[in-house]
């Protein structure tokens, strides 16, 4: 790209923010309690000696993920079967089984989990749900002599209230690879994830359901182990959600000049940006502006979304870093697969791209038409990271107001405008 000198304007200086009453409730061992309420619920009677039993690995690097998977391959182990993990990711990783392969090694699954990835995308047709969607499964799973669903309840960009993230959603969608996740998009996620897991739950092998909250900083804080009923899978993610919610971050100011965010990905959100914390009207166009971040500027692509950048349409600015790692097959494939009725495509074009992080940063400055003393900016890492941010000066004064914010560190200049620092 040909250099050409945009208008920008300096960003002013940054201090490190602290939130302090988030919740922090966390399990001293994972890894031990997805063991222990396993075996406690009865895997033992429910696997014969040498039984092949698929667990499904995800793509959104929750937390504790490699202690949840640990935890689960080592109970089916000492109840006698073979465990084997099959990616449950819907059309991630291109939809492909190589795709899907790499995210979850990227991910630290196969230096760190004792046992094997088998990795398909072909499926198994279950039927028709009441809704018209059909119902997938993995055929690897399917095959197996038994299936463990793991899965993070927790608000999604596009539902925090009733039914969201949870163990219908990953059988739906995950242990539905692209087919299946395409079909319950088209004919409206939230409907078909109330309907088509009566299918899997009927027709599949469905040992239990390992279902995991986060706290507010990104540490499992409860785990339970749900027996293989739709009632069972709806009640839990109904009740969970709930604590979700209550444990959610956002950012603490409904109106910012420049929004700086470190990284987006597939790992952090389906959306890359959880819209629970930029704004639902950021996809869709649609309601009140808040909260009013005018500037969103992106700088880098987690590893683990293997090029899919979903989300960063929702931002102003991004890098020329962000735009080597962008593959517009897996990003497309990933928007195209969840397009549902009355939605747009807005999630996945790239905004304008600039050479590096400070000048995509000071063009955004200069672009929210702010002066740089008095520009309100936040940096983060990450959505789901929201324990410490940096903020401008002249926020300030409204951080000593709030009783919930501390500063720990700065003001100085904005860091070099680069993550690999080691600003977090």
């Amino acid at each position: 790209m040909k250099h050409v000198p945009f208008p920008r304007c300096p960003a002013p200086k940054m201090s490190r923010v602290w939130q302090r009453q988030l919740d922090r409730e966390r399990l001293a061992d994972p890894r031990r309690e997805v063991y222990d309420k396993l075996m406690a619920a009865g895997l033992r009677e429910k696997v014969r000696r040498g039984a092949r039993i698929a667990i499904t690995a995800g793509s959104r690097d929750e937390a504790n993920f490699l202690d949840m998977l640990n935890g689960a391959v080592a109970a089916v182990k000492d109840a006698g079967g073979e465990p084997f993990l099959v990616p449950a990711m819907g059309s991630h990783g291109s939809a492909t089984a190589e795709g899907q392969t790499e995210i979850l090694r990227r991910l630290g699954v196969a230096d760190s989990v004792a046992a094997p990835i088998s990795a398909s995308m072909d499926t198994i047709l279950l039927g028709k749900a009441e809704n018209g969607a059909e119902a997938h499964v993995d055929r690897i799973a399917h095959e197996a002599d038994g299936i463990v669903v793991l899965g993070r309840t927790q608000t999604h960009p596009e539902s925090a209230t009733g039914l969201a993230s949870g163990l219908l959603k990953m059988t739906t969608v995950g242990l539905g690879k692209q087919r299946g996740a395409q079909q319950a998009h088209n004919h409206g996620l939230w409907k078909s994830i109330c309907v088509v897991p009566r299918l899997h739950l009927a027709k599949t092998k469905i040992l239990f359901g390992v279902a995991m909250v986060e706290n507010s900083i990104h540490q499992a804080k409860l785990i339970e182990v749900v027996q293989p009923k739709y009632e069972a899978f709806l009640e839990s993610d109904e009740r969970l959600l709930k604590v979700s919610q209550a444990a959610l971050a956002t950012i603490p100011f409904d109106h910012l000049d420049v929004l700086i965010v470190d990284e987006i990905g597939k790992t952090v959100s389906g959306t890359g940006m959880d819209l629970n914390v930029v704004g639902s009207w950021r996809a869709t166009g649609k309601g009140a502006n808040k909260p009013e971040f005018k500037r969103i500027v992106v700088l880098s692509l987690t590893k683990g979304s293997l090029g899919n950048g979903l989300g960063i349409g929702m931002a102003d600015f991004t890098t020329k870093r962000f735009m080597e790692e962008y593959d517009t097959a897996a990003t497309y494939m990933n928007l195209l697969t969840a397009t549902e009725p009355g939605t747009t495509t807005r999630e996945g074009p790239l905004p304008l791209a600039l050479e590096s992080d400070r000048e995509a940063i000071e063009i955004a400055v200069y672009s929210a038409l702010t002066n740089g003393n008095t520009a309100r900016i936040v940096r983060i890492r990450n959505t789901a990271l929201l324990e410490e941010m940096w903020v401008s000066e002249n926020l300030l004064e409204e951080v000593s107001r709030n009783p919930n914010l501390s500063v720990v560190d700065g003001p100085a200049i904005p860091f070099n405008y680069n993550i690999s620092n080691n600003l977090w």
